[in-house]
């Protein structure tokens, strides 16, 4: 079981996929990355990170990919927002702080 399936299931598994929408999910070594659909803090990324005393980091930023306008032809720069950092997060504590951050709850 890799780290990333770990961090999913304390999050809740399927039931937190289906009650918020997530999506894109990416295992990345010591990394859980995925997109979230529109919520209250604005953030549509989420990074969460296994740090080296078994405690999580949860980073919640804003990601926009650059493109070229149609307009002008120009390239528009890719732009990134941090909206919040939580560091030392215990597993028991991933959905409490999710909820706070975006608004949106992992269960009924």
């Amino acid at each position: 079981m890799s780290i990333a399936t770990t961090i999913l299931e304390q999050l809740g598994g399927g039931r937190f996929l289906a009650m918020t929408g997530c999506h894109h999910l990416v295992d990345d070594g010591r990394t859980l990355r995925m997109s979230i659909p529109r919520n209250f803090s604005k953030a549509n990324r989420l990074y969460i990170t296994l740090d080296w005393d078994d405690t999580y980091t949860m980073r919640f930023f804003y990601y926009r990919s650059g493109w070229i306008s149609t307009k002008t032809g120009k390239e528009v720069e890719p732009k990134t927002v941090e909206i919040k950092t939580v560091k030392g997060v215990y597993f028991d504590m991933l959905e409490e702080i999710f909820t706070s951050v975006t608004g949106m709850y992992t269960c009924l």
